[in-house]
């Protein structure tokens, strides 16, 4: 059969390894990459915390696509924005949707439209220098709860207690990082409703918050004994141990206090967060009521209002949404596809298994539309490629600081001054 041209969504890990799976099975298949930013590579550039410079290095893995194995990159386009996707869909011959998920999911309840409460996946990107939040300035005060028990919240409750001096070696900038140091948090209360045994986080990343000089931790003494015999849920509880046993290696400047098992039912105010009521979320009749300047959302993620393209609207009558078809010729992947669940590897099975599907239907679906060549050459001209992102890369690397692994440009204009093609003649995407 022909080999055919592919279009995938989204650059981000489930784009880049459903990128690699296609173009190992179809060698000469046209294969681009797109996303609505100038750069690719999606959560692992701004959703992962910047000061884990190791899960970022995937990119590199992702490189070749683009340098041996001839994927095209076409950035700074919006589908369903600046391109409808019945038009993509009539250019190319499969189009897979890996756009992720953007939003904070919300809590559902009173108070949570006061000023005050933010979303850590909004935080997360402002740490990470995104585009879109460069006017986002978080007031957070003296006092901060951060509700869920996930990695997510504890990437947010590390990145906030760290020292100045331990941001040495990541991504955070000078900027970023004044802006939350200036802040004079003294107590973080971390909540969630599961038991400390059942909680999402993994250990690993609690183990790592004992490294944290200048911080003491607070852990109810009911929350450190484990009865069960999983292993993952006893590493859980000595992960908790350790940080109880924790003994700052200079004066503490700031408390950092766990509470398991709470349910929120209010977040009160009246013109910004004051604090916040909790029920048990076992026996529903004791509640705890904690103060707060702000409160941090960490409890997944959804698709955001408005959003261009929802999977549930495009999906067809012979939908098959939990093997990535949405109809024929028609995919999704990664969280798009499965909801908020999962870390990078697992994006890696999940892009094998849509693979797997996309590879069965090719042998009923009609190939042969020209791909690249069929996209108007006046929307390509305002788009960004490959070449382009190494050069913003470049730049962002040589003027990082000493002790810094990149300065991240954040001014959109200034990203696409430095990544468009220029005008000697380089070839568009």
């Amino acid at each position: 059969m022909n080999s055919p041209s592919i279009a995938i969504v989204g650059s981000g890990p489930s784009g880049c390894y459903l990128a690699q799976a296609l173009r190992k099975h179809w060698p000469a298949s046209q294969v681009c990459l797109l996303d609505r930013l100038p750069v690719p590579y999606g959560l692992v550039r701004y959703g992962v915390a910047p000061d884990h410079p190791g899960t970022k290095a995937v990119t590199r893995q992702f490189d070749r696509l683009f340098e041996r194995e001839g994927v095209h990159f076409i950035g700074n386009l919006e589908v369903g924005q600046h391109l409808p996707l019945a038009s993509l869909r009539a250019a190319f011959d499969i189009v897979v949707l890996a756009t992720g998920l953007y939003a904070d999911r919300q809590l559902g309840i009173p108070g949570e439209q006061l000023p005050g409460v933010y979303g850590a996946g909004r935080l997360t990107r402002r740490f990470n220098d995104h585009p879109d939040e460069v006017g986002f300035q978080p007031e957070l005060g003296q006092r901060c709860l951060i509700i869920g028990n996930g990695n997510v919240a504890i990437d947010v409750l590390r990145l906030l207690s760290k020292t100045a001096e331990e941001f040495g070696g990541s991504e955070v900038s000078a900027r970023t990082l004044a802006h939350f140091q200036r802040q004079p948090l003294a107590r973080i209360d971390i909540v969630g409703r599961s038991a400390p045994d059942q909680a999402k986080f993994d250990p690993v990343m609690l183990r790592e918050l004992a490294q944290l000089q200048q911080v003491r931790f607070e852990i109810q003494a009911k929350d450190l004994h484990c009865d069960s015999d999983d292993r993952l849920a006893q590493a859980k509880i000595e992960a908790l141990r350790l940080l109880a046993e924790h003994t700052p290696s200079q004066p503490p400047r700031r408390t950092i206090a766990f509470h398991f098992g709470w349910s929120p039912e209010q977040i009160d105010g009246e013109r910004r967060v004051q604090g916040m009521r909790f029920r048990a979320s076992a026996s529903r009749d004791e509640t705890l009521q904690l103060a707060a300047d702000s409160i941090i959302t960490a409890i997944g993620f959804a698709e955001h209002d408005g959003q261009a393209l929802s999977q549930h609207h495009l999906a067809g009558q012979h939908a098959n949404p939990a093997h990535g078809r949405l109809e024929p010729g028609l995919y999704c992947a990664g969280w798009f596809k499965r909801g908020p669940h999962g870390t990078i590897p697992d994006n890696r099975l999940d892009s094998r298994r849509v693979a797997d599907t996309i590879i069965s239907d090719a042998e009923q679906l009609p190939l042969g539309k020209p791909g690249l060549d069929a996209l108007p050459r006046g929307l390509l001209q305002h788009c960004t490629d490959y070449a382009g992102w190494k050069r913003l890369d470049a730049e962002e690397t040589s003027q990082a600081p000493a002790n810094r692994l990149r300065q991240k440009i954040s001014d959109l204009a200034l990203m696409l001054e430095i990544a468009r093609p220029t005008m000697t003649g380089e070839q568009q995407p």
